[in-house]
């Protein structure tokens, strides 16, 4: 039997063949598949100490695991030092040592192989990555803990599991914020003030916000008129204002491909992404969104929104700065803040069949727990319980006694007085833990928030979630079919994939930059997608494909 120690070190023979592991969804770079994959971790020796009934009972006894999170942007804050981990730190025995990625998510990860020292717990994109570590050996399945410990099995539902479940039929991947009802935030945040104070002029159509825009520039010249985030992340939601049920995410580097009857075809010949470009091209030469689009860091983007000094912001998840900045901006004077606004579309399409933003049942990033673990079930156990009501309840509103006290028939929490009187509190409290929230229960959290919302004056209810009941989740499309399109890095298709991305994001650049008109925008698409097709893009097109009709039969569609 291969221990866990001993698993890890191989990893690290084989690193003459490994390219290394991205730090986004579907990367490109993988460990190759050499390290025997019928991993055994789960059932060895060193199993979890366990109560009667056969369960790892947490708060008995200590649990510490280490926690790497795969992502440059990442920093974990430290275990402990807000209300809801101390609690768990202090009732639970549970405490969670942070990997830090330096900025280098990729270069951490390989270095961590090389030594044989990985984390117990890896936080990451699904995906290629996952089935490579898998292949490799690294990871331990779940499907011997699923009874034991019910809520995932319970609250994800088998379909989402099975959807999670690798080529050999095991399941390894813990997800966070899976679903079965729309969620998510993508669409626009408006500052109230200016808006107010320039008439409430419409802004439902791309000719609308134009306008507004140029509007906004001329009365207010100190302002961003149009926002569009880190990576220019508006730019790409833009895309879905110019056509019917078209997320922003089948254009964006994540996806690079349109379905179009039964195949997946060309992003550089989609005629939404095209259209959004030369809009997008049209708002930079008229100074009308950030100069340094492509270049700013989230921080910058951050100060903007909280001190006011942008009208119109478009991003994949606005409300998190809008939450802060709309707080802030009401304490200096009560008629400031954020609004949201329906979602933006062209002129002659159904503004109820536009959705800028998307969900899938499997929801974002999952957690891997890795052969390096001493103690896996415990890890299983304690990740079970912390998608489970009264995890989600810690980790989100905190402790209770503050702002819950108590639950209703249906474990919903019931909230206490101060969690609408002590707003700055609360949102304190909630956005401490933003970044501990690894296995998020959406249906739980959105569910409880919207009970208890439902019982409010219009006054006193949260500001996000006001606007997700009225727009923001109304308004994402379901992608679930789309899932794991993405390649091994190492295999044909997968550095297919970095190629066409790589010119992908040179010909976005340089058509919203560089473009001096309409014409100079497609006539760069239109190299963009020669130099694809030079790359094989045909091929990885067909890859995509394959996938996607694999997932329809999955889904029973």
């Amino acid at each position: 039997m291969i221990s866990g120690k001993s698993k890890v070190a191989s990893l690290a023979a084989v690193l003459s063949l490994m390219i290394g592991l991205s730090a986004c969804s579907g990367g490109n770079n993988t460990v190759t598949n050499t390290v025997n994959s019928g991993n055994t971790a789960g059932t060895e020796s060193n199993t979890a100490e366990t109560a009667e009934g056969g369960g790892y009972v947490l708060g008995e006894q200590p649990l510490e695991f280490s926690f790497y999170g795969h992502y440059d942007w990442y920093t974990m804050p430290t275990w402990g030092e807000d209300l809801s981990t101390k609690w768990i730190l202090d009732n639970k025995k549970v405490k969670v040592e942070p990997v830090s990625s330096g900025g280098n998510a990729k270069q951490k990860l390989s270095t961590m192989i090389v030594s044989g020292e990985l984390p117990d717990v890896i936080w990451m994109e699904r995906g290629a990555d996952v089935e490579q570590l898998r292949a490799a050996g690294a990871l331990v399945p779940f499907d011997d803990y699923l009874d034991k410990y019910p809520n995932l099995k319970e609250w994800a539902g088998e379909e989402t599991l099975d959807m999670l479940r690798s080529s050999d039929g095991k399941l390894y991947q813990f997800p966070n914020w899976y679903t079965t009802q729309p969620n998510g935030n993508t669409g626009y945040l408006v500052n109230k003030k200016i808006y107010n104070e320039l008439g409430t002029p419409p802004l439902e159509t791309t000719d609308d916000l134009y306008a507004y825009l140029k509007l906004v520039k001329e009365k207010y010249p100190d302002v961003i008129p149009f926002e569009v985030g880190q990576g220019a992340e508006g730019v790409d939601v833009l895309s879905s204002a110019f056509a019917e049920n078209r997320p922003y995410v089948y254009s964006a580097l994540s996806m690079m491909a349109i379905p179009n009857g039964n195949e997946m075809t060309s992003v550089f010949k989609d005629e939404a992404f095209r259209s959004s470009l030369v809009y997008a091209n049209q708002l930079y030469r008229d100074k009308l969104i950030s100069q340094d689009a492509f270049t700013q860091n989230l921080e910058q983007v951050e100060q903007k929104i909280i001190t006011g000094k942008i009208a119109v912001y478009a991003a994949s998840s606005p409300t998190e700065y809008g939450a802060i900045g709309n707080s802030l901006l009401k304490e200096q004077d009560p008629d400031a803040g954020y609004i949201m606004v329906w979602p933006i579309h062209k002129a002659g399409l159904d503004k109820n069949k536009i959705f800028p933003g998307a969900y899938n049942q499997l929801g974002w990033n999952v957690s891997v727990i890795t052969t390096a673990a001493k103690d896996p079930e415990a890890v299983f156990a304690f990740l079970d319980w912390f998608t489970g009501p009264e995890g989600q309840r810690i980790i989100m509103w905190g402790p209770e006694g503050k702002y819950w006290d108590g639950t209703d028939e249906e474990g919903a929490p019931l909230f206490t007085e101060a969690f609408t009187t002590d707003t700055k509190g609360r949102d304190e409290l909630m956005n401490a833990t933003v970044n501990l929230q690894w296995n998020g229960n959406t249906v739980y959290v959105d569910n409880s928030k919207m009970k208890f919302e439902s019982t409010l004056p219009e006054d006193q209810k949260s500001w996000e979630t006001k606007w997700q009941s009225e727009i923001t989740w109304k308004t994402q499309y379901d992608t679930t079919e789309f899932v794991n399109l993405a390649p091994a890095g190492d295999s044909q298709e997968g550095i297919i994939s970095q190629s066409v991305g790589e010119i992908y994001e040179k010909a976005r650049a340089q058509a919203v930059l560089n473009a001096k008109n309409e014409a100079e925008v497609l006539a760069v698409l239109d190299k963009a997608e020669a130099d694809a097709q030079q790359v094989g893009y045909s091929e990885l097109l067909k890859f995509k494909t394959e996938k996607w009709q694999e997932n329809l039969r999955k889904l029973g569609k």
